[in-house]
């Protein structure tokens, strides 16, 4: 496995992902592509029905004898030659003569390692819409949990937690979306032959292939064209904006457990060690492996690029890149999503600390609400202007806003004491925060449920 592991990785239920992955998998993808190869050859009449149903009969992985393959692959050094001589071996001499029939290794391999990626997105899928429910939980027990809002690494205007969250349903569900419309062009078979044109198969060649798509559950190539790998860049850029998603919930997750700050931590089982020196340390274990998959991740549709512009009708270079870069592609996409769900399942707000936060501005993060209320008597330019002098004077001179407000003429002249301190408090300020907390988090649950419904 090419993914980025460490000691959390072996407590997280793969879903069967490993598995759909291995190469036994493979060996068994490749089976069933050349059987119902051979079953829609033979319904159109290019191959003999018999020889269709013995080779459907002995394409199964206890025929394969992989001794033998391996030995012959010593012998002449080709990556799937062995693998079909030792099915031929394995069927009559009769019907061994119409395997891989017409074909080329590319169309098998490349429909089946397409086909494969499609078993792994539908649990990619599910993995949403589970984490699509976690959030959704969270954005409604979190909607009234007001916090300081943050730009640019500094203090904004209140929020509450919900609202954050909120923000991230809604990219997940477009997330969803994406990979749901990318799958008619992402999970397609190619059985063109050599070069794409069916050459050997003329007259029935695209029935052939029509036929194989409609057995195996995936869509034809428009073109088979061993050239075309847009296809595989686009699922890979799919997958990489899906990360970035968990990415950005793993950095702020990270940041804001910091003891400073402290308005979140992981989930924690007892007995898990942090440190072998520091027996204190509870590190963001799910968080940080997020991060550094993710991260990882990014890199592959750029290098793929560079390989998807290899000249002429095929390239094996293209085809060993391609094949490297997808398998990691989904290993690396795994154990994010594995960790986002876990991550945001057993996350742990914290709303007095929140609070608490929000407050050490003493109502600083308010200032836009006052300057609002001024600018319906002065107007937004002069408002700003005022409020600019108190709001500066406190935060670079340590003095007290509240204070300094009071002691502005303009101001007292259009709010009493109380109404100025009222207008401070970090609560009274979270504009729709709840509400689209709220909305958000229904949302997503429709969604997710959704999800379930077309992919269980």
């Amino acid at each position: 496995m090419r993914a980025l592991y460490d000691s959390k990785s072996k407590t997280i239920d793969d879903r069967g992902i490993k598995a759909l992955l291995s190469d036994e998998a493979k060996y068994n993808t490749w089976l069933m592509f050349e059987s119902v190869l051979a079953q829609a050859q033979a319904e159109l009449g290019f191959i003999p029905r018999s020889a269709a149903g013995e080779i459907k009969e002995k394409a199964v992985i206890e025929n394969i004898d992989f001794e033998e393959m391996s030995r012959i692959y010593q012998k002449i050094g080709h990556g799937f030659v062995p693998f079909l001589k030792v099915l031929v071996n394995a069927c009559s001499e009769e019907s061994g003569k119409y395997i891989h029939y017409g074909i080329t290794t590319q169309n098998i391999q490349q429909s089946s390692q397409l086909y494969m990626m499609k078993t792994v997105h539908n649990k990619f899928m599910l993995l949403l819409s589970e984490i699509l429910e976690n959030l959704s939980g969270l954005a409604e027990k979190t909607k009234h949990m007001v916090m300081p809002g943050r730009t640019h690494g500094r203090h904004a205007i209140p929020i509450t937690y919900g609202y954050k969250v909120a923000v991230w349903i809604s990219d997940f569900i477009d997330c969803s979306q994406r990979m749901k419309e990318c799958e008619k062009r992402v999970f397609t078979i190619m059985m063109g032959g050599a070069v794409g044109a069916f050459n050997t198969m003329p007259g029935i060649g695209l029935e052939v292939q029509k036929r194989v798509a409609e057995l195996t559950g995936m869509y034809a190539m428009e073109v088979p064209s061993r050239n075309l790998s847009t296809h595989k860049l686009e699922y890979m850029t799919n997958l990489a904006l899906m990360a970035n998603i968990c990415h950005k919930i793993g950095e702020e997750v990270y940041s804001t457990t910091l003891e400073e700050i402290a308005e979140v931590s992981e989930g924690f089982t007892k007995g898990t060690v942090g440190s072998s020196t520091m027996p204190h340390k509870i590190n963001p274990k799910l968080a940080k492996g997020i991060i550094a998959n993710s991260q990882k991740l990014y890199s592959l549709p750029g290098v793929g690029m560079y390989s998807a512009v290899r000249p002429y009708e095929g390239d094996s270079s293209s085809y060993m890149l391609f094949d490297g870069l997808i398998e990691e592609a989904l290993e690396l996409t795994t154990e994010v999503l594995l960790r986002t769900e876990e991550l945001t399942r057993t996350i742990v707000p914290h709303e007095e600390r929140m609070l608490h936060n929000v407050m050490r501005n003493k109502g600083l993060d308010n200032t836009e609400y006052v300057m609002m209320k001024m600018a319906e008597k002065l107007g937004k330019d002069k408002a700003h202007s005022l409020l600019y002098e108190e709001a500066i004077k406190t935060a670079a001179d340590g003095e007290d806003f509240y204070t300094n407000l009071t002691k502005n003429d303009t101001i007292t002249a259009a709010f009493s004491n109380e109404e100025i301190k009222a207008m401070l408090d970090p609560r009274a300020y979270i504009g729709l925060s709840v509400e689209i907390a709220e909305k958000e988090a229904k949302r997503g649950s429709a969604a997710a449920q959704e999800i379930k419904k077309n992919y269980q």
